[in-house]
C-alpha cells in the first residue's frame, strides 16, 4: 500500500469515527444549552452552514439562519422548519455595515441577545486556477473584514451564562502560518503574526493591506505570501491570527461573562464552494463546529482544531 492509499484509508477511518461521534447523545448532565439558546449562523443558505444549523436545531436550541440572499434563505429555513426544528431567518449580508446594523436590531428586538455565533458566510478560492489574486480584495472583505466585523457587533449581545458564549470561526488549513504547503517565507509577517503578547487589529490589518496593495501594483509574487490560493490563504490566516488576539482579550472578561472563541478547519467538503469536488460530507465538516459550540464545560479558547483534534495555527 504507498503512501496516498494510506492516507485515504486514514481519513476513511477518521470520517467513521466522526459520524459515530455524531450519533452519541449528550447526557443530561452535559446540556448547558436549552430550547431558549440563540445560535446565529451566518452564510448558511446551503453546504456547510446549512448542516450546522440542522445539527444544532437537533439538539434542541433555537437556530438563526442566515443568508444573503432572502430567497434561498427562507427557502432553506423552511426546509428545516418542516422537519419540526426551531430555525428562523434574517437576511445578512457581513460586508454590508447597514444589514448587520439591521441584523443586530432584530436581535436586540426578538431574543435580546445571543450565546453561540458560528462565523461560516465567506468566498472561496478559484477551483479552477491556483491563484485568484484578482478577486483578493473581495475574498479579503469577505472573509476576514465581514468575519471580524460580525464578532464585533455581536460581543455587546453574548449573553451572560455560567457555560459562556461561544464563537467559532470556520477557516482553513490553508491559513495556518506554520503550515507546509502554503507557508509564509516572509519573515517579518511571520515575526508579526507569531507573537501574540504583540499581536493586534492594527497589525493584522495592516498586513492584509499591505498585500492588497502590492496586488494592485504586481508585487505581491515577490512578497513571500503563499504561491497557491494566495488571497483566500491570506483571509483565513487573518481569521486565524483575530481568533487567537479576541481570545487574549476576552480572557480578561470576569467569570459568567466570559465568551470563547476558536476556530476549526471542516476540510475539503463536497459542496458547491468547492464544485463539488471535495471528499468530506457536508454533515462530517459541520461536526467540529457543533461540537465546539455545545462543549459541556467550555474553557478551551484561542485554539485552532480540525476533526475534533487541535491543531498548530
Amino acid at each position: 500500500m504507498d503512501k496516498k492509499e494510506k492516507a485515504k484509508e486514514r481519513r476513511e477511518k477518521r470520517r467513521q469515527e466522526i459520524s459515530l461521534l455524531r450519533t452519541i447523545p449528550y447526557s443530561d448532565h452535559q446540556r448547558w444549552w436549552t430550547s431558549e439558546t440563540i445560535a446565529v449562523v451566518t452564510g448558511a443558505n446551503r453546504g456547510i452552514g446549512f448542516e450546522i444549523v440542522h445539527q444544532l436545531a437537533l439538539h434542541g436550541l433555537t437556530v438563526v439562519l442566515t443568508s444573503r440572499d432572502t430567497g434561498v434563505g427562507e427557502e432553506a429555513a423552511k426546509v428545516l422548519q418542516e422537519g419540526g426544528l426551531n430555525v428562523v431567518f434574517h437576511q445578512l449580508d457581513i460586508v454590508d455595515p447597514s444589514s448587520i446594523e439591521a441584523f443586530t436590531e432584530w436581535i436586540k428586538e426578538n431574543y435580546g441577545g445571543i450565546d453561540i455565533l458560528i462565523n461560516n458566510a465567506g468566498v472561496n478560492y478559484n477551483a479552477g486556477s491556483e491563484n485568484s489574486v484578482e478577486n483578493a480584495e473581495k475574498v479579503i472583505a469577505t472573509n476576514y473584514y465581514g468575519t471580524k466585523n460580525m464578532i464585533k457587533a455581536m460581543i455587546p449581545l453574548m449573553r451572560p451564562s455560567d457555560a459562556g458564549a461561544r464563537i467559532v470561526n470556520v477557516s482553513s488549513k490553508l491559513g495556518r502560518l506554520n503550515g507546509r504547503r502554503n507557508r509564509i517565507e516572509n519573515d517579518e509577517v511571520r515575526k508579526k503574526l507569531g507573537d501574540d503578547e504583540a499581536l493586534s487589529e492594527e497589525v493584522i490589518d495592516q498586513i492584509m493591506d499591505t498585500f492588497l496593495e502590492q496586488v494592485k501594483d504586481g508585487s505581491w509574487t515577490d512578497g513571500g505570501w503563499p504561491q497557491v490560493f494566495t488571497d483566500y490563504s491570506l483571509s483565513k490566516l487573518a481569521v486565524n491570527a483575530y481568533t487567537r488576539l479576541m481570545a487574549r482579550i476576552f480572557s480578561e472578561r470576569p467569570e459568567g461573562q466570559k465568551i470563547y472563541i476558536n476556530c476549526y478547519c471542516p476540510g475539503w467538503v463536497k459542496t458547491a464552494m468547492t464544485g463539488w469536488a471535495g471528499h468530506v460530507s457536508p454533515e462530517d465538516g459541520a461536526d467540529t463546529a457543533v461540537w465546539l459550540s455545545l462543549l459541556p464545560e467550555q474553557f478551551i479558547t484561542g485554539k485552532f482544531f480540525s476533526e475534533r483534534r487541535e491543531i498548530h495555527f
